[in-house]
């Protein structure tokens, strides 16, 4: 056991930059397939919706640390192996995929129908329908929980531990078990948690007000 030094304070912080490109990568990957799964979900296929449906179940109703467990070995099982990197990004944006999917399913199906038949009355299909109709009204209505899931996702990404993934939680055990500092380390990790998302919870905020705004004029 030793004493805390500032070298481990670095370390902390240099381990806070792999929760943000892990939270950044996995919102991004998640962003895509969510806009997917919601878009299918959406749609007048119904084998589209199924496959969606199937999709959102499995990954709703399933642990995600086990979903990391699976993408992790399955990888080398079928000889591709991911590493803990590649595995973590992989496995949180298929997982965040079917949240903001059923998020952003919610959103569009809250635009009145009114709107949409007057799209299609225009003569305007699907994809352009979603692109100038829906989806910029939906988006006032997404931008809360939204922001809400993103929020958990950054705080999520400490199970990326589990597989070997050095992230801010697992660098500050990793301190705990040198030093035996609880109360201080984890309260450093705690504060680095808390700088991460509290901007993202103001910006909302802000967001949203001015899509209010904008609503009104």
């Amino acid at each position: 056991m030793r004493q805390l030094n500032i070298g481990d304070i670095e370390f902390l912080l240099l381990a806070a930059r792999w929760t943000i490109l892990l939270s950044l990568y996995a919102a991004v990957g998640g962003g895509i397939a969510g806009l997917a799964i919601a878009l299918m979900r959406t749609s007048g296929s119904a084998a589209l919706r199924w496959i969606a449906i199937v999709y959102i179940r499995i990954f709703q109703g399933t642990p995600l640390l086990l979903q990391l467990f699976l993408v992790f070995f399955g990888g080398d099982m079928i000889g591709v192996p991911l590493g803990p990197w590649l595995s973590a990004v992989l496995g949180f944006s298929l997982n965040a995929g079917a949240f903001l999917g059923e998020i952003w399913r919610g959103a569009i199906q809250s635009v009145p129908g009114g709107q949409i038949e007057a799209a299609k009355a225009l003569g305007l299909h699907f994809v352009p329908r979603m692109l100038r109709v829906v989806l910029p009204q939906a988006l006032r209505v997404a931008i809360p929980p939204t922001v809400g899931f993103l929020v958990n996702l950054i705080k999520s990404t400490s199970l990326a531990a589990i597989i070997g993934f050095v992230e801010v939680t697992r660098a500050g055990q990793m301190l705990n078990n040198a030093t035996f500092r609880p109360f201080v380390i984890f309260g450093i990790v705690s504060a680095i948690y808390f700088v991460l998302c509290f901007p993202l919870t103001v910006a909302s905020r802000r967001l949203e007000r001015r899509l209010a705004l904008a609503t009104k004029r």
